[in-house]
């Protein structure tokens, strides 16, 4: 029997990391796997007090985080994290793209924010998801993605898969395309009385199984779920 898959993940949020959770489940189809959350630091992040450690959470967590990464000669590649994972998944929601320099007051990351906004013109979501995932590997000191490591950006956030998931016939979320529509989080809060989804880890942990069933119908409707399943399970592949 071989041993649990080791996945490390850095991401903006508890809600986050349980949607990808949900996900790994599906695209592992069985195998057995230990998530460990590096960022919001899971010693605390699931406190239920909304801490998320000393950096942070949110977008500027992880920008602090991938500062903070790069290993010797500037690089994430030289971080013994990658030597101690299997597979490090980087998630950073593509609404970072339209980050002004002006709406970050944090300094410990002035020189990353420096580099936005990124976005362009949404359809297709790739063309600023493409961008954004360049800035993230010049962010880590590569250009190209290591071997075990695993981009993620939602288009425009994890909550556009969950919107489409659960809330298909959203009309707001049609008209601008479920993948363009720059706040889908926004969507959440005005579904009808009865249905809502609050942007909860209660509710999200409620709705994991939900999640999980759902996962494949989202990779063949939206094409960023489709990317974060191909690289993944490429890079599981590698793994003995």
């Amino acid at each position: 029997m071989s041993n649990p898959l080791r996945i490390w993940l850095v991401s903006e949020g508890i809600t986050d990391y349980l949607v990808l959770k949900a996900a790994i489940e599906v695209m592992l189809n069985g195998r057995t796997f230990d998530l460990k959350l590096l960022q919001p630091d899971d010693s605390v992040a699931f406190t239920g007090q909304g801490q998320a450690g000393t950096l942070g959470g949110g977008w500027s967590g992880v920008l602090k985080w991938m500062r903070d990464s790069v290993g010797r000669g500037g690089q994430l590649s030289n971080n013994p994290v990658l030597v101690n994972t299997d597979i490090l998944i980087l998630h950073l929601d593509a609404d970072v793209a339209s980050v002004l320099p002006a709406e970050n007051n944090d300094r410990g990351i002035d020189g990353l924010v420096s580099d936005l906004p990124c976005a362009v013109n949404c359809p297709p979501a790739s063309a600023t998801t493409d961008r954004l995932r360049t800035l993230m590997l010049k962010w880590v000191g590569e250009t190209q993605t290591p071997a075990n490591a695993v981009l993620c950006t939602p288009s425009k956030s994890t909550e556009a898969w969950i919107i489409a998931l659960f809330f298909p016939a959203d009309k707001e979320m049609i008209r601008r395309g479920f993948e363009c529509h720059p706040n889908p989080a926004s969507r959440l809060a005005v579904q009808k009385k009865g249905v809502k989804f609050p942007k909860s880890e209660k509710e999200y942990l409620s709705r994991y199984q939900e999640i999980m069933d759902g996962w494949n119908w989202l990779v063949e409707h939206l094409s960023e779920a489709q990317r974060f399943q191909n690289d993944f399970v490429a890079a599981a592949r590698t793994i003995p």
